[in-house]
């Protein structure tokens, strides 16, 4: 037999786009359509409705961007067409490319009910199957012109990301609005051979199954009549019968669709946008689950659902009703699909709290999975919460974009800091937009690297960001792929069955211990300063509101803010989410991120100062607040009292050569000519932390033009160009009192300012370096530099509810790939029995690299180099990030142990607070371990009056503990993070007041506290 292979390929991909695919709509007339647009911001459905509309034609341009305009479209369908299927088609002027990044729209009926969404991929409303003829149809789009921000070549700076620069010119043109005859065979043809035609081609060459697959298809091309296409349909479809019924083989990979769409919750559209899409997502998808039986759907993110509740009941009745129903699935259990490495323990505690109590309150669903498919990496802390919160399974599928090292797994399971071990699967389809195709599958089969064990794997089915989510074509496929000779065999499922399944066939899955890096996108470490700083702030500010106002609540009978609390806490965790926390959405997220966070600081700060103001009573006796976990100043964690002053005076003195010497008995630092801090001596041990021959706080910047994602990545080569800003405009004791003294450096760089205010405090073993930046530089990385006198083999990096140690060495791909690293309040590098700290109050990216000395004057000893990332300056997503003033606040402490640098990171973070009153007020609850933190004191969710503790085992040791209450005791339970009684937990002795438990290492203990008059929940 003749090869004709190619041949025939090629004449199926021509038949296809030429003459069966046009052939789907046969005949069509055209519908009438009037718009209105929408004033400024989008309006009701009503008021949409309600609007006086103009004539506009097929051709005309529409759409500024950002702006809605609401089309009526009507018609009537010939009477000729009654017994035939048929649909509108309504082309707003997609480009069939780009799912989810353009315009889209979603259709209301007359009453205003929601029929559907219309995107790119989703084109059609369907009239009848079949229709009597001559019925009129009428509806409503509300469409959304948004423009294309990643467009083609992609990571090109635009001015479309804000809407004061976007301009008014419109974006797109309607292309087609037509009611149309809809030839079911035809469509059906086009699905049968689209799925052989893919199958085939990732078949083997010399396979027979290819073979007979590719007769099959020639016969079916042979069969279709070109000048009636429609007509003969069916007898193409009998020729591709037979190679569609033969079943897989038995060892065939076995892959759970899951319908999904991935909604960034906000990205390349502001959150208002997000609320729309999700709204027109759901609408498609509850539409799709009524029509097709099998079909599973799920959707993460707590914050969508309540936003659709809030902004499109009509909507959220639809999803309501699904869910119910068994096949809508809410999945992940947290409120947003968040970052991992940078929101704080307890923020990363409430994602879970929030999202699976609404799921919990709305649906009566609890999630067993975590459902994270793009978020940038996972920190290594996240198992243990995972389990705290009552969950077991995670699902992600970014660390496939990894670009240096492949994971050696996509079913696992996952060892965190504490010991904890969550059951983790990596869709090896490696995309959460899988369209069920011939290659994706085929992709999926043969890249699973856990082949042989298990031969089961989950894809996320459906296309996201607005582009519509799963669509008719991909069920079809799925309806063929079920059991097909070639292909792995395709079940629609639900996350949770997929798990179950996945563990049961592989309960001794092989094990990764540590955080999960990803090798890409390090610049979401530093992008964004502003964002990642209001981050911080508002998780410090949540803590104190909590914590004073259970403190005012139980102490005071002060009202205690549970609605406020409630809101705020979502506001900060909606803002954790993986595009807006990492600094990759547009210039309009982030200029209205910075506003939220004004708005939050300033609610949480009233809270805090009617927290603290009925503490503290009337009264003139000066007292200080301290929110931070350990005692300090002679005031233990949680109290108000009277602040004491130790150790020597501060001495400040000029140093030769310029510059001055600061010394407070335990630290001198010496700040040279240039402002550069030359010496950082430790009494107590006759120790030098600075390296010899080098400047610690040496402000370095480097070119930063990655070659692709501009605003996530930075690329390893820019380190091989640095400038040391050694140039000091000014060097001068700004002050100098027994209490402490203060050197201020001004430096004058490109188009930017820096003014830095060192110093060193009374009875302090770290020097404070409060950084104030005018940035106007493009494409820049800031750095400051600490080279220390250390030989430090690994280094502790503060992550949730604990810290984890990296190697300073880059001994194989994989440490060489973590050039740029996360860390909360604390890095420490450390020799047996001395080590330094670098504390921060709200920066996330460094790195640390070390050398070996030269050797001058006899040292050979190894520099170890810690590096804090200040600044960037990426022109894509938002060409004018960072551009402005910033504020960070850092400390270098010498001598350091890891306790120390617990301690002295949540100093920096929670200043103590100056306020008047009668008397000292003791904490509401204290520990007596030093390694034992408290992350949260608060009130009870469910309004019992019970005070909830939150604690963790801090040094990576074991801890006992004895918890002190400061009101009657009447019980003491363990609980989840939901705040429900566990057994899964350390076993207490209550006597009195006093509770006492052991803590593992980075063990999470929630407590709830039972007050005496009240039984236990």
């Amino acid at each position: 037999m003749h090869d004709d292979r190619a041949l025939i390929e090629a004449r199926l991909a021509r038949v296809l786009t030429e003459r069966i695919r046009p052939a789907l709509y046969p005949h069509s007339v055209p519908l009438e359509v009037a718009a209105w647009v929408a004033p400024g911001e989008p309006v009701p459905v009503a008021e949409g409705l309600a609007a006086s509309h103009s004539p506009v034609a097929v051709g005309d341009s529409w759409g500024a961007p950002w702006a809605t305009t609401w089309f009526k479209v009507t018609g009537r369908v010939p009477r000729e067409w009654a017994g035939r299927t048929v649909e509108a088609v309504l082309d707003l002027g997609f480009d069939e490319r780009m799912p989810g990044f353009q315009c889209e729209a979603l259709v209301y009926a007359p009453d205003g009910s929601p029929v559907k969404g219309l995107n790119p991929r989703n084109q059609w409303v369907r009239v009848g199957a079949p229709v009597r003829g001559g019925e009129r149809v009428e509806w409503h789009l509300e469409a959304a012109s948004n423009p294309v921000i990643l467009g083609v070549p992609p990571f090109r700076p635009t001015a479309l990301g804000d809407p004061k620069t976007a301009g008014s010119a419109p974006l797109y043109r309607l292309a087609r609005m037509d009611l149309a005859v809809f030839d079911t065979a035809v469509w059906e043809l086009i699905q049968d051979l689209e799925v052989l035609g893919e199958l085939m081609a990732e078949l083997p060459v010399d396979a027979p199954r290819r073979w007979e697959v590719l007769g099959a298809v020639g016969r079916a091309l042979d069969a279709v009549d070109l000048r009636d296409v429609g007509g003969s349909a069916e007898a193409a479809r009998a020729e591709l019968r037979e190679v569609l019924a033969a079943p897989a083989a038995a060892s065939a990979h076995r892959i759970s669709a899951v319908g999904h769409a991935h909604i960034d919750s906000a990205w390349l559209w502001p959150l208002r946008e997000t609320v729309r899409k999700v709204a027109r997502t759901t609408a498609n998808m509850t539409a799709l689950l009524a029509d097709e039986p099998e079909f599973v759907y799920a959707m993460s993110q707590a914050q969508q659902y309540a936003w659709i509740k809030e902004h499109r009941p009509e909507v959220y009745a639809l999803v309501r009703q699904a869910v119910a129903e068994g096949r809508f699935v809410p999945a992940g259990g947290m409120w947003v699909e968040s970052d991992t490495h940078m929101p704080g323990s307890e923020a990363m505690a409430r994602q879970f709290v929030h999202g699976k109590r609404f799921f919990l309150e709305e649906f009566g669903i609890e999630n067993d999975e975590v459902w994270l498919p793009d978020t940038f990496g996972f920190a290594a802390g996240l198992p243990g919460i995972i389990k705290a919160a009552g969950s077991k399974w995670l699902l992600t599928q970014k660390i496939s974009w990894s670009r240096t090292n492949a994971f050696p797994h996509h079913t696992f399971r996952w060892e965190g800091i504490d010991g904890t071990r969550i059951f983790t699967h990596f869709p090896p389809v490696d995309t959460y937009n899988c369209r069920l195709s011939g290659a994706e599958l085929a992709h999926a089969e043969r890249n699973f690297r856990d082949k042989g064990a298990a031969r089961h794997s989950l894809a996320p089915t459906g296309w996201g960001d607005g582009g519509g989510g799963t669509t008719r074509e991909m069920i079809a496929k799925a309806r063929r792929l079920r059991d097909l000779d070639g292909s792995p065999m395709v079940r629609w499922e639900k996350p949770a069955d997929f798990f179950a399944a996945a563990q049961a066939e592989y309960p001794q899955a092989p094990v990764w211990v540590g955080e999960l890096y990803l090798e890409l996108h390090r610049g979401t470490l530093t992008s964004q300063a502003r964002t990642k700083r209001g981050n911080r702030r508002s998780e410090q500010l949540l803590r104190e509101a909590e914590l004073w106002s259970a403190t005012a609540a139980v102490l005071r009978h002060h009202p205690y803010p549970y609605a406020a609390l409630d809101q705020l806490w979502k506001s900060v965790l909606l803002h954790q989410f993986h595009d807006i926390l990492p600094g990759s959405s547009i210039a309009w997220v982030h200029r209205e991120a910075e506003r939220t966070y004004a708005a939050v600081a300033a609610e949480l700060e009233e809270i805090i100062g009617a927290a603290l103001g009925a503490l503290a009573g009337g009264g003139s006796m000066e007292l200080t607040a301290n929110a931070a976990p350990h005692a300090r100043s002679g005031i233990a964690a949680g109290a108000l009292g009277v602040a004491a002053t130790e150790g020597p005076e501060v001495r400040a003195v000029p140093r030769p050569g310029g510059g001055f010497t600061l010394d407070n008995g335990l630290l001198r630092i010496e700040v040279d000519a240039r402002g550069l801090v030359v010496s950082a001596y430790d009494h107590d041990v006759d120790r030098e932390a600075v390296a010899p021959g080098c400047a610690a706080n040496l402000l370095q910047i480097h070119p930063d033009f990655p070659n692709r994602w501009d605003a996530w990545d930075v690329d390893a080569f820019y380190r091989n160009v640095v400038t040391d800003l050694t140039e000091a405009d000014e060097v001068a004791l700004r002050t100098a009192s027994p209490s402490g003294a203060t050197v201020r450096v001004t430096r004058s760089f490109g188009a930017s300012h820096v003014t830095q205010d060192l110093t060193l405090a009374r009875g302090q073993r770290r020097l404070d370096i409060a950084t104030d930046v005018d940035w106007h530089e493009s494409e820049t990385f800031l750095k400051a530099a600490f080279p220390l006198d250390l030989h430090a083999e690994r280094y502790a990096a503060e992550t949730q509810f604990g810290h984890l140690y990296r190697p300073t060495h880059t001994n194989t791909s994989w440490e060489a790939a973590k050039f740029e690293v996360p860390a909360h309040r604390f890095v420490h590098a450390a020799e047996p029995g001395w080590g330094v700290a670098l504390v921060n109050d709200c920066l996330y990216g460094h790195d640390l690299t070390r050398t070996v000395r030269d050797g001058d004057g006899g040292d050979h000893g190894t520099t170890t180099i810690v590096r804090l990332s200040l600044l960037r300056a990426p022109r894509f997503p938002d060409p004018e990030t960072d551009q402005g003033l910033h504020h960070f606040r850092y400390a270098l402490v010498p001598g350091a142990g890891i306790g120390d640098a617990v301690r002295e990171g949540h100093r920096i973070n929670l200043p103590e607070r100056r306020l008047s009153g009668s008397g000292p007020v003791a904490p509401l609850v204290t520990v007596d371990d030093d390694a034992t933190v408290v992350t949260a004191v608060k009130l009870a969710d469910d309004t019992s009056g019970d005070v909830i503790v939150r604690l963790h085992e801090a040094h990576g040791g074991r801890a006992t503990t004895t918890l002190t209450t400061a009101f009657g005791l009447s019980d003491a339970l363990t609980t989840d993070l939901l705040e429900r009684p566990t057994d899964d937990g350390p076993a207490l002795e209550r006597a009195g007041n006093t509770v006492r438990l052991a803590l593992r290492p980075f063990q999470i203990v929630t407590l709830r506290l039972v007050r005496q008059g009240r039984a236990a929940a």
